[in-house]
């Protein structure tokens, strides 16, 4: 029967059992055909039918309880003479729950697991019918491959429309997880919300004014509901369209977290969606997903309900016994039920639990084969007599820290193993990598190879340039400066032709450059030792073909993201870890303060007198324009203002995301010659670009930024021997006494900032940094859970030991989800 009349029959069960009060549905039954017409059409429920319910249903109110239960026996009876199985007594209760039911399927239909034969359901996201390496056959049913046009209720162009959202199979639907979920059974009156609560809150529309905000710039909607226990108000600021699409009376369900704003309790854009009535009463979690253009939120929980009830209870469990016991986590195919149609919050953490385990433990097994199979092929030796390496430290113009030494040793013992160093340095802003990667590739160019340094950008390429120069040739080196060269972009054809063909006859032992030097013109007479700056801006397939232009070479990558040790064994097991923690003698600490909103005349003060003394600054914001979601100021609004009224005089100049690379560049190189006073931007100068000159960074909409990215764009000054100052400004005054920005000012040590930042906002900022192919699989694991981590990552490392290639029998199904996990085995996660 079809989920809009198994509703129906629901309510109108509930409606006896209240007595025929019109009370199954806050406002009368009438009101469920706001939403109950449209899904019966899509399910393909006759127009007749439909105008039957729809009739009696607005004339319901008008009759006596025994008029009511006439007419609603009367209309069941009608529907059971064009429906059959609804005369037939359900047996399926009104929540979702596994059932023996299969999903209603059109021809061709999907085969279920037939019974003397249970055919196993995939484990791991996205399905595909490809033969496994390491198995005959994949192990998949051939219905989890079936196209969603197989669904009752989804045609053409309900099927592209799901597509949309990556929808395709009816295994994409198991794997396709909400984004949140309305808890019901834990509701929260009004009267009852604190402070920085993040909740669900069910009420009716008051009222819904729209005013204009900062000169007619923009625009801010304020709508007030209330749940008969007190009022809440929501703030939208540039979402006019809401004021048409929020309508007094109407009950809504509102997610966010409550604020404070002139002592009454607000709610800054939250998430927001009509009630759903038939959700009131079940006193359950909600699954709500992510949608698309034509997709409703009903329909697709209907959609979903259809094949995970189905389907989640036969998923056969790729991991073994063994580790699941163990690891002591929920049967897989319980993990997907409660992840879609939750019992309780505790069987969702369990299902979310089980999940990010299996996630972990794919990706340790990923990087641990990766690890493996990198160690398993020869490298050249390269080696340093100590009097060599003495001279050269002794020509820098500075002493080593501890924690460089450290890592030079480490370059030096991988360069001399007889096998390709895979390591990454991971340092705080300022704290000296390049001088170690310089140092490593001078070990390799003695003894007669080439080395390559690939940066994300020009400006940075250039700046590496300059300190391998200054590095390594004149007094201070021993090669000539012509046997260093840079390759980027804007590099002029006939130079760029000599500095390939110097590459080639070896003439060139050093070449220094960003996504040009991995061209295809470009190649090395012997490439052996590559270094990867700010490794996470470049992609798999980058990293690779700059490995693939020497045999073997040894490869050292540098970040100067500080990453917390639970992270960088998950995400980099695969690389050895060399960590810089030490700043150079002699940098001062940079002086950190928060000021309010209307204190900001005095940022502008210390800005003009930092100018006044030669120096330069930095003012950054975390919007381009004002026509985005957030209320935040923005960098384009607020660089006119700046430029005309506050700093006139001086020499401002803009810097943003939407501009061309070459505009970019030509930007800060302007910033770095001094001929800009100040440059006003966005984060796009968050990382590596070195003004020694500049002393202040004053960063507007502080609060909207993570820990990472603040401390980040405080490294862009203090670079000189200057005294710097790093100045936050929070959107409101309440955000003065927000935790991230306070940890600013207590500390300037990237790994305790990291480490907090992590707990605060959770493991995406750092995901974001790695585009190796996993981060986007990576939707359950939290990497601030460290038992779970570790938990994952032993029980991988012991597989490992045992059958690293997943190649006994017993294994086979564990091989195929490994295989789909990583895309079949393709890239390279360093």
């Amino acid at each position: 029967m079809q989920p809009s009349l198994e509703k129906l029959r629901k309510f109108f069960r509930l409606e006896h059992e209240n007595k025929y009060q019109n009370t199954a549905i806050i406002g009368g039954l009438a009101k469920m055909l706001d939403y109950w017409e449209g899904e019966a059409r899509i399910e393909g429920v006759t127009e007749e039918v439909i105008q039957a319910v729809a009739g009696r249903l607005r004339s319901y109110e008008k009759l006596s309880p025994d008029g009511r239960a006439e007419s609603l026996k009367g209309l069941w009876k009608r529907i059971a003479e064009t429906y059959p199985e609804a005369g037939q007594k359900s047996s399926q209760p009104p929540r979702p729950q596994p059932a023996d039911r299969k999903p209603e399927l059109e021809s061709p239909s999907p085969p279920g697991p037939p019974d003397t034969q249970r055919q196993r359901p995939r484990s791991v996201p996205t399905p595909r019918s490809e033969t496994v390496a390491g198995a005959k056959h994949s192990q998949t049913p051939a219905a989890l491959d079936a196209r969603l046009t197989v669904l009752q209720g989804v045609g053409p162009k309900s099927a592209e429309s799901l597509e949309r959202l990556g929808l395709q199979t009816l295994g994409d639907m198991l794997y396709y997880f909400p984004r949140r979920y309305e808890d019901y059974s834990q509701l929260k009156p009004i009267q009852s919300l604190m402070y920085n609560d993040l909740v669900t809150v069910l009420g009716t529309i008051q009222s819904v004014s729209s005013r204009p905000i900062r000169g007619g710039k923009a625009t801010l909607i304020e709508v007030i509901i209330s749940d008969g226990t007190g009022s809440l108000r929501l703030s939208y600021f540039n979402q006019p369209w809401l004021a048409n699409r929020m309508k007094p009376g109407e009950a809504v369900s509102v997610s966010g977290r409550i604020d404070q704003y002139l002592g009454r309790i607000v709610m800054n854009n939250p998430d927001w969606e009509p009630v759903e009535f038939e959700n009131l009463h079940t006193n359950r979690i909600v699954p709500i997903y992510s949608l698309t253009e034509r997709i409703t939120q009903k329909w697709l929980r209907n959609l979903m309900n259809q094949v995970v009830t189905y389907w989640a209870p036969a998923v056969v469990d790729a991991l073994p016994e063994g580790i699941r016991s163990s690891s002591g986590i929920m049967p897989l195919g319980e993990a997907l039920f409660q992840i879609h149609f939750p019992d309780s919050q505790e069987k969702l953490k369990s299902a979310r639990t089980r999940l990010g385990f299996d996630e972990i433990f794919y990706l340790q097994m990923g990087v641990l084969r990766q690890k493996r199979d990198w160690k398993s092929v020869e490298g050249r030796r390269f080696s340093a007599s100590d009097d060599w390496l003495a001279a050269r430290l002794a020509s820098l113009p500075f002493d080593l820290t501890t924690a460089q030494k450290k890592a030079l040793e480490d370059i030096g013992a991988d360069l001399d193993s007889g096998k390709p160093m895979n390591r990454l340095i991971q340092g705080d802003v300022g704290s000296g990598k390049t001088v170690v990667a310089a140092l490593g590739a001078s070990i390799v160019v003695n003894a007669g190879a080439q080395a390559a340094i690939m940066a994300p950008t020009s400006i940075l390429a250039e700046q590496h340039y300059r300190n391998f120069i200054q590095l390594l040739t004149g007094d201070r080196g021993f090669l000539q400066e012509g046997e260093i060269r840079l390759l980027i972009g804007d590099t002029a054809e006939g130079e760029k032709e000599a500095i390939r063909q110097g590459l080639v006859d070896g003439s060139v032992k050093i070449v220094i450059g960003t996504h040009a030097i991995i061209e295809a013109p470009v190649l090395f007479k012997d490439l052996q030792f590559v270094v990867i700056d700010e490794q996470h801006r470049f992609g798999v397939e980058q990293r690779a073909e700059l490995r693939s232009k020497g045999t073997q070479p040894h490869l050292l990558v540098m970040t100067a993201t500080p990453i917390p040790r639970s992270l960088a064994l998950t995400v980099f097991g695969d690389l050895d870890i060399s960590v810089i923690d030490e700043m150079p003698a002699g940098r001062q600490p940079i002086n950190t303060h928060v000021l309010r909103p209307q204190e900001r005349e005095r940022a502008y003060t210390l800005v003009r007198g930092q100018i006044k003394s030669g120096n330069q600054a930095f003012i950054v914001y975390p919007l381009i324009d004002e026509s985005e979601k957030l209320e935040a100021r923005a960098a384009v609004d607020d660089f006119e203002k700046l430029s005309t009224e506050i700093f006139p005089d001086l020499r401002l100049a803009l810097l943003h995301g939407r501009m061309r690379p070459s505009e970019k560049d030509e930007v800060m190189l302007k910033f770095r010659d001094r001929q800009h006073d100040i440059l006003v931007s966005t984060t796009v100068v968050e990382v590596g670009v070195d003004v020694p000159n500049s002393t202040v960074m004053l960063i507007e909409g502080a609060d909207r930024f993570g820990l990472a990215q603040l401390h980040q764009l405080r490294g862009r000054v203090g670079r000189g021997s200057v005294q710097s100052t790093c100045l936050l400004i929070p959107t409101h005054e309440d955000a003065t006494e927000n935790e991230r920005l306070q940890a600013m000012v207590n500390s300037t040590n990237g790994f305790e900032l990291a480490d907090l930042d992590l707990k605060i906002r959770g493991p995406g900022e750092f995901l974001g940094t790695r585009q190796s192919g996993f981060a986007s699989a990576l939707k359950m694991a939290s990497i601030t859970d460290i038992g779970l981590i570790e938990k994952a990552r032993a029980q991988a490392q012991l597989l490992f030991e045992r059958d690293p290639d997943l190649g006994q029998p017993e294994h086979a199904l564990l091989a195929e989800a490994f295989a789909r996990f990583w895309g079949g085995g393709k890239g390279d996660v360093s």
